[in-house]
């Protein structure tokens, strides 16, 4: 597979487009409104409501700015001032770190839990697990954790992520004790700061986007604009030095790169209700508050057949597999096929949606259908969908 990754404004707003054998395959606004708090920024928070009877606290983090957080997430945190001898008091102040950025109605959510994430290994507070990316071949993985065991006399949790999988085991426990160093360092300053600072800022806006990406399938990473290249550039010269050979600038004035790749029509096309397939079949794709429905319609496709309709289906599966990453969909999804017929056809679709959702980088699961013939899927959270994304960002319609 061929993947690369393009960075250019669309909109007037700058975007990290990553396109897979010539198809946009995720979108990634870079950067958002500075009234929003971001996905992994670290506060000094104010505990201002506890409510044992949902299992929550409301945190402040900024002035007059209160997130939601389970109480599993806050009561083992890291507590810069004790207002009380209960395990999580009105008055508490401690640190936190953004899990979920405000959606629609929706506040922001926090969790006590910390985390640094890096290229190579994610570290957390509370979490005391050691682990490694099942994404990992197998034999790797088990060398892996045997070069894990000689971390085990740290007081963080280590996960580590796919992309460790090229490193030589000096090199990874390297970064680890890097991000040892960082982490110790970031609670240090806790100690010593008042309520609502920020420990640490969301830092380049691209990097996010840059952190799912695996340098051993990555060809290049093309940048348009100068400022822009030069904070990639930056960005990797410190965090990730093996990209820094895969980063081009993009200089042609007569052909800017968003109309090269036609970035502004696929931006348009992953944020749109309707979406056509080859056949003349369509999808109506339609979030709501609890989840999102995906219809399948036949449209302009002959049809008519059992065959007919499976092979719509089967086109509409890898479809919507395609748009639910594009479009950064999570939790509860069903799909409504067209004309189910038979145990085998039921089989069939499953199969090759689960196959189709495999690339995701994002845990996908496809549950089974039911038997109002609705597919079942589930997608982990990470971050806010593209819509909302785009919206706090601040692009011009």
């Amino acid at each position: 597979m061929e993947r690369k990754a393009v960075a250019a404004y669309v909109k007037d707003h700058p975007f990290l487009f990553v396109i897979e054998d010539g198809r946009v395959a995720e979108i990634h606004p870079i950067g958002s409104k500075k009234d929003t708090c971001v996905v992994g920024e670290i506060y000094i928070g104010k505990v201002k409501k506890v409510l044992p009877n949902i299992q929550a606290a409301f945190i402040e983090i900024r002035p007059g700015m209160e997130c939601y957080c389970a109480l599993s997430d806050a009561k083992q945190g890291f507590f810069t001032c004790k207002a009380g001898k209960k395990p999580l008091c009105v008055g508490d102040e401690l640190v936190v770190q953004v899990k979920k950025e405000a959606a629609g109605t929706k506040q922001p959510a926090v969790t006590a839990n910390i985390s640094l994430q890096g290229a190579y290994c994610i570290l957390s507070l509370t979490d005391q697990a050691l682990g490694v990316s099942a994404k990992i071949e197998k034999k790797k993985r088990e060398e892996i954790r045997t070069w894990l065991s000689e971390c085990a006399d740290t007081s963080f949790g280590i996960i580590v992520r796919t992309n460790a999988a090229a490193l030589t085991k000096e090199e990874l426990l390297l970064d680890i004790r890097k991000q040892e160093q960082s982490f110790q360092t970031l609670l240090d300053k806790a100690k010593t700061r008042t309520c609502f600072t920020c420990l640490k800022k969301a830092g380049f806006p691209g990097s996010a986007a840059l952190l799912g990406l695996n340098e051993e399938t990555l060809t290049s990473l093309i940048v348009e604009d100068p400022n822009l290249y030069e904070s990639f550039r930056s960005y990797l010269e410190s965090e990730r030095p093996k990209l820094l050979d895969r980063l081009m600038r993009y200089e042609d004035a007569l052909l800017p790169l968003h109309k090269l790749y036609s970035l502004e029509k696929e931006l348009e096309r992953a944020l749109s209700e309707k979406i056509w397939m080859k056949s003349g079949a369509y999808l109506v794709i339609q979030p709501t508050e609890a989840l999102t429905v995906i219809d399948v319609n036949s449209g302009k496709a002959i049809a008519g057949k059992n065959e007919q309709y499976l092979n719509i289906n089967l086109e509409a599966a890898k479809e919507a597999a395609h748009q639910i990453r594009l479009r950064n969909l999570s939790g509860i999804i069903l799909i409504d096929f067209i004309n189910l017929s038979g145990e085998d056809e039921r089989k069939a679709l499953l199969s090759a949606m689960r196959a189709a959702v495999a690339s995701d980088s994002v845990k996908t699961d496809v549950i089974d259908i039911t038997k109002l013939e609705l597919m079942e899927i589930t997608r982990r959270k990470a971050n806010v969908p593209l819509s909302e994304a785009v919206r706090k960002a601040g692009t011009k319609k």
